[in-house]
């Protein structure tokens, strides 16, 4: 796909502004320590599924549980990780601050993630970032896959040609459902040969998206 100059750039969250599988772990194991359950899941594990919808989550951990009783567990690991993460937070990859501050300056900036409803507030908080972003939506405010989502954020903010920048093969193929070009970032939890520009740091896609008129 042709990319036009965009007018705003949605971002995905985790594997393309920062990394809280440590975090997540944390959350999970915990959760799974005060309901008295006898699993712990992995940093490995936990990144194989970043970027999942919730529901596809739950058939991949709980294979063969009660839907009910996965959704009561969940519920329990998102309750600990609202608690933990705007203080615990992850890792700010390089130039991710200074990065969308000036961005921000030329274009409206979005964050978009297949997340719990809160977690983007809590990583912006965390970040510091909270003046650079025009608006966040996360799966958990709406249960509506990203492709859907996109288009939301399009029509809610008039956008003229937005692209998305993410990480891994699913958040590709959502664009593309969206019909929105897809900026590849190297350094995140997957990979992808469907993409329409690819960086290997936030600084080279902060000095692309600068430069380009």
């Amino acid at each position: 796909m042709e990319i036009n100059t965009p007018d705003s750039l949605i971002f995905d969250m985790d594997g393309t502004l920062w990394d809280a599988l440590d975090t997540y772990t944390f959350c999970w194991n915990s959760a799974f320590l005060k309901l008295e359950m006898d699993i712990k899941t992995t940093r490995e594990e936990l990144r194989g599924m970043m970027g999942w919808e919730k529901e596809k989550v739950l058939a991949h951990f709980f294979k063969g549980m009660d839907h009910q009783k996965a959704e009561y567990i969940f519920e329990a690991i998102v309750e600990i990780q609202d608690e933990v993460l705007p203080q615990k937070g992850g890792l700010i990859y390089p130039d991710v601050k200074e990065g969308l501050k000036a961005l921000s300056q030329k274009y409206k900036l979005f964050i978009l993630s297949n997340c719990p409803k809160d977690s983007i507030k809590q990583f912006m908080f965390f970040a510091g970032i909270e003046d650079f972003i025009t608006a966040e939506i996360a799966y958990g405010f709406n249960n509506q896959p990203k492709h859907k989502n996109m288009l939301l954020l399009k029509e809610k903010y008039a956008l003229k040609n937005p692209i998305y920048i993410g990480d891994t093969d699913h958040d590709s193929k959502e664009t593309s459902l969206a019909g929105f070009p897809f900026a590849h970032v190297t350094y995140g939890f997957g990979t992808t040969q469907q993409f329409d520009v690819r960086f290997d740091s936030f600084k080279s896609l902060t000095d692309y998206f600068l430069e380009i008129d």
